[in-house]
């Protein structure tokens, strides 16, 4: 007897694997390692990034990598490590494009989700309070204001598309496009599927914050161009998620391109947005007018 489907037409084996990306990526441990090491090299042969403090909490520190460029615009960027691992000084890598484009590029670190009881929500909440922080002090490090963007990888991905499609008026007094634009790679944007895989068993996706944070449910509050992407070497629930979010925030009349990197895993393709040559190096200069730099 056949297996019984437990999420559209996959078995919950299926599914397991679906939201385990080494299933589909198994030189992952390589790249993370990667990640670190092009971070501490790039950190060598540069200034070494501001760390301040944007809450009470240890975790609640900012990385804030700065050009020269006076009054630049700002790219935060949203590590991943399935909501339960990675730091902001292992992604420092990605900063080296926005530096030498002329833009500052900040990385917050935040909790991770078994430190705060497989709750999401305390972790959006730390991410929306770094948000208000840059905004406030953008200032005090050279940048603008009214230029913030941001961008995430993987659960990072996830976490952006949550800030992209804050009531930021409603939450914060701050205007609704506080943010100018987002970049969300290889990110999920409807947690149902999530709660019902192996994941569930360290993020406790309950109705609430099943609806609370599953961007997918809050198209409306999109302000912001967005550019979604994904690779071809990703699981097919990760593909599936890009596609179908990018045709939902489409059909809503919002703008929004969708990239898919060919070739590329879930983990080989983050490495492309530290390169201006690369698919997310790219998008993400264009996004923010600094394409051709």
């Amino acid at each position: 007897m056949s297996e019984p489907a437990v999420w559209l037409n996959l078995t919950q084996a299926e599914l397991d694997a679906a939201y385990d990306q080494i299933k589909y990526a198994p030189n992952l441990p390589q790249i993370v390692k990667r990640y670190g090491t092009n971070s501490d090299a790039w950190r060598a042969r540069s200034v070494a990034p501001q760390r301040v403090a944007y809450g009470d909490a240890a975790i609640e520190g900012l990385d804030i990598y700065t050009t020269s460029k006076p009054g630049a615009p700002i790219n935060i960027f949203v590590h991943g490590g399935a909501w339960r691992s990675g730091a902001a000084k292992d992604y420092g890598f990605v900063a080296e494009l926005f530096v030498k484009a002329g833009a500052h590029c900040v990385v917050p670190d935040f909790s991770w989700v078994q430190d705060v009881e497989g709750n999401l929500e305390p972790i959006a909440a730390q991410l929306r309070r770094a948000v208000a922080w840059v905004h406030a002090h953008a200032k005090d490090f050279g940048g603008d204001a009214g230029q913030i963007y941001v961008s995430g990888h993987s659960s990072g991905g996830h976490l952006a598309a949550v800030l992209l499609t804050t009531d930021w008026q409603e939450e914060f007094g701050l205007p609704a496009d506080v943010l100018k634009g987002g970049l969300c790679c290889s990110g999920i944007y409807d947690l149902k599927p999530v709660g019902l895989s192996a994941r569930g068993s360290y993020v406790k996706v309950t109705p609430a914050v099943e609806a609370a944070l599953s961007p997918m449910r809050h198209i409306g509050q999109i302000a912001a161009p967005l550019v979604i992407a994904y690779g071809t070497l990703e699981t097919p629930e990760f593909q599936r998620q890009a596609v179908d979010f990018a045709a939902a925030v489409r059909a809503a009349g919002k703008p929004v391109d969708l990239i898919t990197a060919e070739g590329y895993n879930h983990f080989e393709v983050l490495e492309t947005l530290g390169n201006p040559y690369g698919v997310l190096g790219r998008a993400a200069l264009a996004q923010m007018g600094l394409a051709g730099v």
